[in-house]
C-alpha cells in the first residue's frame, strides 16, 4: 500500500490547542475526574440559529474541519470520513428523557434524527454542499484509525485525492454519571491521577474532535505521510511485544527506526500494563504519553495523532510529554499504540514528510 499524505491538521480538545504555539501552553490535567474541551466562540463559524440546534460533538467539528479544509487550501474533499465511538450522546440522552417523560406520547423527531452517529459528517457535507462519500466509523477507541485506514484506501484506489478525516466525542451528564458509578471514571479519593505509576483503576474522562485532510499530493503544509495502520480487537498482554514486532516488519522497519513512540496511557492500573510491555522494545527512542492533557475517551488517539503531526513539522518534542530523557537529533517516524480499557489496539506509523 503507498503513502499518503497528512495536509492540514486541527484538533479542539482540552488544551488551547486551536492557537499556533501549542507546545508552549500544554497543561496536564490529573486532579479532576471529567475534564471538558476548550470551545470556541462558535458564532464566528456557525449562524446562531443554528447554534442553538447542534449538539457539542456538531459545533466542534464543524470548527475543526473548517480549519483543517482552511490550512489545506480545500473547498471541497472528495470525500468525508467521520469517526466517533459515543456519536451525539446529547441529542440521544434528551430523546430518551421526552420518552418518559411525555410517555411515549406527542414526540417530537428533532432529538432522535441528530442523536444518529452519521450527524457529524453530514452536518458538515451539509455546510459545504458536499456530495461525495460521505461515512462514519462506530468502533470505540478504533474509530479514527478505520477511518484513516478507510482514506488510505480510497486514495490507493484512485476514488478519491483530497479526503477529509475526523473523529469526535462528547460528554454528556448521564453518561458521565454512569461511568462514575461502575468505576470507569477514577474515584475522587484516587486523584490527583498518576497516569505512568498507577495503583487504582479508572481513568479521568476527556472530549475533543481532531480533523485532517488526507491527500495524495505533498503540498506546502504537509505534516506528516500516513505509512500505515494495524488494528486488533484483543490481544493478551503477553503479545504486545509480538503484535508491535510484527507490525514494524511489514514496514521494513526495526525497533531501532523509530525516533518517538507515543503511548496511551490512561493513569488505569488494569489496562496501563500494555503500554508497560510495548516501552520494553524502545530503549532508544522518546517515549510519550498524552492523556493527562487530553483525557481518556472514544477517540482520543485523534488528539495523539494531531500532536505527532505537529512533533514530525515541528521538529520538537513538548517536555511535558516525555517520559524518559531520549531524544533523537532528527524526529524521523513516530509510532502511535493506544487501546481503551485493553479491547481495540491500534498502531499507527506516521513518518516525516
Amino acid at each position: 500500500m503507498s503513502t499518503v499524505y497528512i495536509n492540514s491538521v486541527s484538533c479542539i480538545s482540552a488544551q488551547d490547542t486551536l492557537r499556533k504555539d501549542i507546545f508552549q501552553h500544554l497543561t496536564p490535567q490529573n486532579a479532576v475526574q471529567i475534564i471538558r474541551a476548550i470551545e470556541p466562540n462558535y458564532k464566528e463559524f456557525i449562524p446562531p440559529a443554528m447554534i442553538r440546534r447542534m449538539s457539542k460533538t456538531v459545533k466542534m467539528s464543524s470548527v475543526a474541519s473548517h480549519y483543517a479544509l482552511q490550512e489545506a487550501g480545500i473547498s471541497q474533499p472528495d470525500a468525508i470520513i467521520a469517526g466517533t465511538g459515543m456519536g451525539c450522546s446529547q441529542d440521544s440522552e434528551k430523546f430518551l428523557k421526552n420518552v418518559i417523560d411525555n410517555n411515549e406520547e406527542f414526540l417530537t423527531p428533532t432529538f432522535f434524527i441528530q442523536s444518529t452517529h452519521n450527524t457529524v459528517a453530514g452536518q458538515i457535507a451539509l455546510a459545504l454542499r458536499c456530495h461525495a462519500y460521505n461515512f462514519t466509523y462506530v468502533n470505540t477507541s478504533s474509530s479514527l484509525e478505520f477511518s484513516l485506514l478507510d482514506a488510505q484506501l480510497q486514495i490507493n484506489d484512485g476514488e478519491a485525492e483530497n479526503i477529509l478525516v475526523g473523529s469526535t466525542d462528547e460528554q454528556t451528564d448521564r453518561t458521565m454519571e454512569l461511568y462514575c458509578l461502575n468505576n470507569t471514571i477514577k474515584k475522587e479519593a484516587d486523584l490527583p491521577a498518576d497516569y505512568l505509576n498507577s495503583t487504582t483503576n479508572g481513568v479521568i474522562w476527556g472530549e475533543g474532535a481532531s480533523f485532517f485532510v488526507v491527500g495524495k499530493i505533498k503540498t506546502d503544509s504537509t505534516y506528516a505521510r500516513l505509512t500505515n495502520i494495524d488494528i486488533k480487537n484483543r490481544i493478551e498482554i503477553s503479545e504486545v511485544q509480538n503484535f508491535i514486532h510484527d507490525f514494524l516488519t511489514k514496514n521494513n522497519l526495526s525497533a531501532q527506526d523509530i525516533d518517538a513512540v507515543i503511548l496511551g496511557y490512561s493513569g488505569d492500573a488494569k489496562s496501563d500494563g500494555y503500554y508497560n510491555e510495548a516501552v520494553k522494545l524502545f530503549p532508544d527512542s522518546s517515549l510519550l504519553y498524552y492523556k493527562h492533557l487530553s483525557g481518556e475517551f472514544n477517540t482520543a488517539s485523534g488528539f495523539s495523532t494531531f500532536m505527532a503531526c505537529h512533533i514530525l513539522k515541528e521538529q520538537e518534542i513538548p517536555e511535558v510529554m516525555m517520559i524518559n530523557s531520549e531524544k533523537k537529533e532528527e524526529v524521523k517516524n513516530i509510532l502511535l499504540y493506544n487501546h481503551l480499557a485493553g479491547c481495540d489496539h491500534s498502531l499507527i506509523l506516521l513518518e516525516r514528510a
